[in-house]
Order: C-alpha cells, then structure tokens, then sequence
C-alpha cells in the first residue's frame, strides 16, 4: 500500500511538472514574440540608443531567453521560470503598448503635417430671405486674393448641386461681409481663415450670417517633407489659438525660429512678433502686411516668409494650438515658471506677480495671450509663451508625465503638428543623453516702431490695424546672431 501510494504521488508530481513545463514552454515562446516585437520598436525609431543601452536590452533578453530555455529543456526550477517568463512576459507587453502609442502619436503628428485645411463656405445675412444655394445666380467674392479656394469652392458645388454660380468681383473678405450686410448683395463666399480677420472689427459677425454651403479644401504642404542637416537646423514654431482641428489653416499668433547647433550644444530662439509688417510669400502675393496673416495662406506661406526675412532655410516646423496644448498643464500637474514682470492679465483678470509662479491651465493660457498689459506688448508675450512651453516640455520628459500616458499622448496628437519624424527626435534625445550636456538656451526678439492706421493691410485694406515697422537695425543684429549659432561662432 505504501509502496502504490507512493507511485501514484510520484506519478501526480510528474504529471504537474510535465504540465508546468508546458505552460513554461508557452510563455517562452510568448516572451520571444514579445521581446522581438520590443526590439523592433527600439531599433527601427533609435529608441534608447545611447551608451549602447539598446543593445544591452537585447542582450538581457536573449539572456532570459537562454536561461529560461535551459531551464525548460533540462527540467529545472520550473517554478521560478514560471515566474520569470510571466513577469518579464507582462514588463515586453506594457512597453510595447507605450512604445506602439509614443509611434502612433508621432506617425499621426507627421501625417497631420502633411497637408491643411481650409473651409470654404456660401453665406448670407441672417435676416435675408436666401435660405438655400439654388436661390442664388452669383456671388461675392474676392477673387484676386484667394482665387484658388474660391474656384474650388465654386467646382465643388457645381459637381454636388449641379449649380453654376457665377462671381461678383469684391476687394476683399471685408468689403463682401459688408456688402451683404447692407444687403448690396445676396450672398458671399467665405473663407474659414479669413473669417478671424473679420472678427477683429465684428466680434459678433457668426451671429450675422447663415451658413448656406460649406466645403474643406485639403491642400498638401510643401515644407513637410524637406530634409535637414542633422546637427545644424532650424525649426518654426507656429502657435495658433483656434478652436477645432490643429490641421485648420490659421492666423499664427507665435512666430518662433529655434535655431539647433548640436555640436556646439547651442539653441537660439528668434520671436518675430506677428505684428511686424514683412513681404508675405504664396498668397500674400509679397505684399506687405502684418505677419500673422501669413497664416491665413497656410504654413507654407508663413515659413517662406521667414526664410525671406531671415535669409535661411528653415527645416522642420511644428504648428502648436494653444487652446488645447494647455489642456496639458492640468494633466502634468501644473507647470512652473519665473515671471520677469508683475501683471494683470484681460483674460480673468488673474494677478501674476514678479518671480515663481505655478499655473494650471486657465492661469496658463491667460499668461501666454496676455500682451496689453506687458511692458513691451507683443514682444513680452513672445518671452512668456517660451517660458510656457518650455515648463511644459520639461513636465512631458519627467517621470511623473508617465502616471497620465494615454491623457498626455492624446492630448499632443490633437495640440501639435510637425514634419519632424520619431527618428529625428529621438536621434536629438539620444545625443543629449549620451553627451549628458545641456544646450545653452538664448532668445532674441525682433524690434521695431508700431503704429495703428498708418500702414495697409493687404488682407484687410478697409481696416485701420496696428502695425510693426522693423527697425533695420534690429532684423541686422537678429540675421546674424542666427548665421553666428548655425556657425557655431
């Protein structure tokens, strides 16, 4: 009896180590799929590769593959492999999901990059007796400055309503609005873009018209796909402040050039306020007009103009919608910054007093679109938005950003575009790290005379708008502080 007992409980210890062994050959091969998948992500995109701490993390998983493969074969420690295949198992599968959403994030950033939208519409004044296209023959529009949207707008409705709408010539956006207001005309054709401009003489004009026909024009954007030297570049950041997708063409509101030289660890940010009267490029047809209409052309337009004023290339651009990149504050906690000056601001009229402040997010947007109440108007803005955006990048790269991942991550696809790929980024992020040297960080703001009247708009000619004379001097020094960076002097 002893002797049966005996087998029959060698025989259950059997059947469970063989059945263990199983389950452990199940989750080597698990952990081999998974470590593969792992390496892939890390190798493809550089990810980690500095101080070779890419290929230590093949080695250590080829270690445990080894390891536990042996242990497997041979029959040893079955439990312990168990426990060592599922645990690194589960760590392969949560960094996969981080490293398939930091892709994913960056592939749509770059995707959104690639083209802009505008939206076209047919609109009429609220109290008119139009409520539909087919009561209409013609309408007002102004063809010589945005004769493209308007003919594609115009092709659009022919092939959807089989209607020929002919155009009344108008001088601009502003001289139709007006027109149709007066009830001189029907009805109007209208640009989204343009629409803000609008709203700086009528903050009430959406309440005045109705919305007959709307269509979305996706243009390609030219500068999407340049390619940069790798250690010396420079890259625009556009901060636009609108509501809905970050692809929409926009005023820009923050006109940035950082200027890298990575091999002398230097960054130099140029702010052009946007009020400065340049030659804007495409659309503009170079006519002089306050920079952030350059916006209204498209990005494009925007960085050609600066490649004009500065005489540079600019390589890479990211296009930033501060409405909902500041969403982002509550997310990472808040952000910290230094206040070189005490001020009120006219949004919410918060109090931001000289030295260390921590904001949340309203506090935040009303710091970085305050201007009025800053010693140097729009120049000190420019100052503030920087700081902001730095604070927030300093929170994104922290360990604590980790506890919002999905938040944050989804957040950045809908605030941010850019044409600069994963690969750059992190070939940026890994010679930081390998080096373990700080950039030197330096700004410049270009300067000039203001003026309200003086100058004409090309975009607005009725409007009495303020305007930045350049001072030469300045747009001199700024130049060639710029070459000197890229230079490395």
């Amino acid at each position: 009896m002893v002797n049966g007992s005996t087998r029959s409980s060698k025989s259950s210890h059997s059947g469970k180590q063989k059945q263990l062994g199983l389950i452990n050959g199940f989750f080597l091969l698990l952990f081999v799929i998974l470590s593969a998948v792992t390496l892939f992500f890390i190798f493809s995109y550089q990810i980690l590769d500095f101080r070779k701490l890419n290929i230590i993390l093949a080695f250590v998983l080829l270690l445990i593959a080894g390891i536990t493969g042996t242990l497997i074969i041979r029959k040893k420690a079955p439990k312990t492999t168990f426990a060592v295949l599922l645990l690194s198992s589960l760590a392969m599968a949560v960094g996969i999901y981080y490293l398939k959403s930091a892709v994913d994030t960056s592939n749509y950033m770059n995707n959104t990059a690639k083209y802009v939208e505008t939206e076209m519409s047919v609109v009429a004044a609220k109290d008119s007796d139009v409520s539909k296209l087919s009561d209409l023959n013609s309408v007002l529009a102004p063809t010589d400055s945005d004769g493209s949207n308007i003919a594609a707008l115009l092709s659009k409705i022919k092939s959807d309503k089989g209607l020929d709408l002919t155009t009344e010539e108008a001088e601009s956006y502003q001289a139709a609005y007006q027109a149709v207001l007066q009830d001189k005309s029907k009805a109007m054709v209208l640009n989204s873009a343009y629409g803000e401009l609008l709203s700086q003489s009528d903050d009430n004009y959406k309440s005045k018209l109705k919305t007959l026909y709307t269509f979305k024009i996706k243009q390609k954007v030219a500068s999407a796909n340049k390619k940069a030297n790798s250690d010396v570049f420079n890259v625009y950041i556009s901060g636009i402040d609108t509501y809905g997708s970050i692809s929409s063409v926009s005023r820009s509101d923050v006109n940035i050039i950082m200027t890298v030289n990575r091999k002398t660890n230097k960054i130099l940010l140029t702010t052009t306020p946007r009020d400065a009267y340049v030659p804007i490029a495409d659309g503009g047809n170079n006519q002089k007009d306050k920079l952030t209409h350059a916006g209204i052309y498209g990005v494009d337009a925007s960085i050609h103009t600066l490649e004009k004023l500065y005489d540079i290339d600019i390589d890479y651009y990211a296009r930033i919608n501060f409405t909902s990149f500041l969403k982002l504050v509550d997310l990472l906690g808040g952000i910290d910054i230094d206040n070189d000056q005490a001020f009120n601001s006219h949004i919410d009229h918060y109090d931001f007093p000289k030295g260390r402040l921590h904001l949340d997010s309203k506090k935040a947007l009303a710091f970085v679109r305050e201007r009025y109440s800053l010693e140097q108007g729009d120049n000190d803005r420019g100052k503030n938005q920087e700081k902001v955006i730095s604070a927030i990048v300093d929170k994104l790269t922290s360990l604590n950003a980790v506890s919002n991942y999905n938040s944050i991550i989804k957040g950045l696809s809908k605030s941010i575009q850019t044409n600069m790929s994963l690969n750059t980024l992190m070939s940026l992020v890994n010679s930081q790290l390998e080096s373990n040297s700080k950039y030197t960080v330096t700004s410049q703001a270009l300067t000039g005379t203001g003026s309200t009247g003086e100058l004409k708009s090309y975009a607005m000619p009725n409007s009495s708008l303020y305007m930045l004379s350049i001072d030469d001097s300045s747009l001199s020094k700024a130049k060639k502080a710029i070459k000197e960076t890229m230079d490395g002097d």
